[in-house]
């Protein structure tokens, strides 16, 4: 009676530009004894890796750190109200303009627009001094709070919500009516 075994090998590396590929072998052979299992796995294995290594070192193409942006940058010039005309692209795939004018061309932020509206939100409704969040953001990533990428970003509102919690300052949790107002008359509405 026959005895199939199966072996397999993968190998995934990481490359620039946040891209990685992707090797992997199977194999599956017949032995006839039991026996023949550990010698007949480690020559698999060591075949299997030698091939896939081999393999690997060739990566084809590796896309740029710039890859895809200026087709990127012209589709959000056409969102942005530009009329077909492309605006300055910033590095992210986003046009230095944004659509809720938050920034212009001096004042663009490399992480998205929501992430950007978020943390400009949270510094409102906690009243919290810019300079301290610039430091904070300086602090963690070695960066200004516009230089952050989205992980970075998503990093800084992280930590804002641990540090000031999620909600506006001075409202109980749970309350969902506004406090009553007393006038000079005397009277509550």
């Amino acid at each position: 009676m026959a005895l199939k075994l199966i072996a397999n090998y993968s190998k995934r590396l990481g490359l620039p530009g946040y891209s990685s590929h992707q090797f992997a072998v199977t194999v599956e052979t017949e032995i006839s004894n039991i026996n023949e299992v550990a010698t007949e796995s480690t020559r698999l294995y060591q075949t299997l890796q030698q091939s896939v290594d081999e393999e690997i070192q060739h990566t084809g193409f590796v896309p740029d750190e710039g890859y895809g942006i200026s087709e990127q940058g012209a589709r959000n010039g056409r969102r942005n109200g530009t009329n077909g005309h492309s605006a300055p692209a910033n590095g992210n795939g986003h046009s230095n303009g944004s659509a809720n004018g938050n920034a212009t061309n001096g004042d663009a932020w490399a992480c998205s627009e929501k992430q950007q509206e978020l943390i400009i939100k949270l510094v409102d409704e906690h009243s919290l001094d810019k300079g301290q969040v610039d430091d904070t953001s300086r602090e963690m990533f070695g960066v200004g709070v516009r230089e952050l990428n989205k992980l970075q970003a998503s990093g800084l509102i992280d930590r804002i919500l641990d540090e000031h919690g999620g909600r506006k300052p001075n409202r109980p949790r749970g309350r969902t009516a506004p406090p009553r107002r007393a006038y000079a008359n005397g009277g509550a509405r």
